[in-house]
């Protein structure tokens, strides 16, 4: 211990241009006393400790070279949990995901204990308490005829004992002095769980303390830069806007029965397409090919709900699949480049960018498409991995 502290304080001192006789000056000592720290002959007091360590703002930890081992085992916690729940993929229902979430689970739960302010740690866990909480109970609702929406059934939800978990980790982290980019991620994942659980004053609260869409950074950035800088944030701020144009518009007709099983419900989903189509006019959608082959396999299960013809089916879930393993095959590519006009300035795909998709995707999407669809789907070769 003597050494690596000695070298530790050394190492500190010389990051910040400081002299033996500075450091000594300002923690009231001789020179020579932290000359024999540093050359592994002597070591300070214990209650001198704290001083030394807010000197060099760092933490104890730090100063005694736990810091990086810290970090390291907190990184490969945090890459194994991942690896866990992303090859779940991206649908969620009861009895959905495999029992290895559950042991995420519970390392996760280890882990907080073990580092219990570390935000990432606990955003984390609240996912997985989250994902584990639709498996084991799902989540009921029903149809509000004075609004035509299906509303949760925020009786039955709220008695989900994982979600309450989740709950109070999320909020945890809220006050753990997370990153921007953590603390987005958890409001908005906590903001439907709240509602979903009957707590909408916590959940409007929550979203009133947040800025204004006309001020959040997709829309700022390019009025504070120039040149391609200007030219990527613009198209960032273009495909951030169309993609909660798509959610916003693909959850309100989910939620409003007599829409989805209309004409207009498609309509309006294959319009929300048209502008992806549109904007990427060269088909290389990138990290979007996921967001329209989704609505496509959404509108292929409208069509099954309401009686459509086989046909119509089937060209929906091509066009998803077609979409959805393109996705696949850029998330295996090393590298891969936007070049549609709006665009092009946009940061390239590397490899480790793109979320997963499960290997058994497929199998879930068809677990509850009609037979005779299954069949045709079944019988077309180019549909061959969905059975693998």
């Amino acid at each position: 211990m003597q050494l690596i502290l000695g070298t530790k304080i050394r190492e500190l001192r010389q990051r910040d241009g400081r002299t033996q006789d500075t450091l000594a000056e300002a923690l009231g000592i001789t020179a020579q006393a932290v000359s024999r720290w540093e050359s592994g002959g002597s070591y300070p007091d214990m209650e001198m400790i704290p001083a030394i360590a807010n000197y060099f703002h760092v933490s104890i930890d730090e100063l005694f070279g736990y810091h990086d081992k810290r970090e390291e085992k907190i990184k490969t916690i945090l890459e194994k949990a991942t690896k866990i729940l992303t090859k779940q993929g991206f649908t969620m229902y009861q009895g959905s995901l495999t029992e290895d979430v559950e042991e995420c689970v519970n390392m996760l739960r280890a882990a907080s204990e073990e580092f219990p302010n570390e935000p990432k740690i606990l955003l984390k866990l609240a996912q997985a308490l989250h994902m584990w909480g639709w498996n084991k109970y799902g989540a009921k609702g029903h149809f509000d005829d004075s609004c035509g929406i299906i509303e949760d059934d925020t009786q039955y939800n709220s008695q989900n004992i994982y979600w309450q978990e989740a709950v109070r980790v999320y909020e945890k982290l809220l006050r753990s002095n997370p990153s921007s980019e953590d603390r987005e991620i958890a409001i908005r994942q906590i903001t439907p769980l709240y509602c979903r659980m009957g707590a909408y004053e916590k959940a409007k609260a929550l979203a009133n303390d947040q800025n204004a869409l006309v001020i959040c950074k997709e829309v700022l950035l390019p009025l504070a830069t120039v040149g391609e800088e200007k030219a990527r944030y613009q198209g960032e701020r273009m495909m951030a806007l169309l993609s909660n144009l798509h959610f916003a518009v693909s959850e309100s007709v989910a939620l409003r029965p007599a829409v989805s099983a209309s004409e207009y419900g498609r309509k309006i989903l294959l319009s929300v397409i048209n502008v992806y189509e549109t904007i990427f006019i060269d088909g290389k959608c990138g990290r979007w090919h996921w967001e329209i082959g989704s609505m496509y396999l959404t509108l292929a299960g409208y069509e099954m709900d309401n009686s459509g013809s086989t046909e119509k089916i089937l060209y929906y879930f091509d066009k998803g699949f077609d979409h959805c393993e393109e996705y696949r095959r850029i998330y295996n590519e090393s590298e891969y480049q936007y070049t549609a006009p709006l665009i092009s300035n946009l940061p390239h795909i590397v490899k480790g960018d793109l979320a997963p998709i499960g290997d058994d995707f497929w199998k879930k999407e068809l677990k509850n498409y009609q037979k005779n669809i299954v069949d045709e789907i079944h019988n077309n070769p180019k549909y061959s991995k969905c059975f693998e």
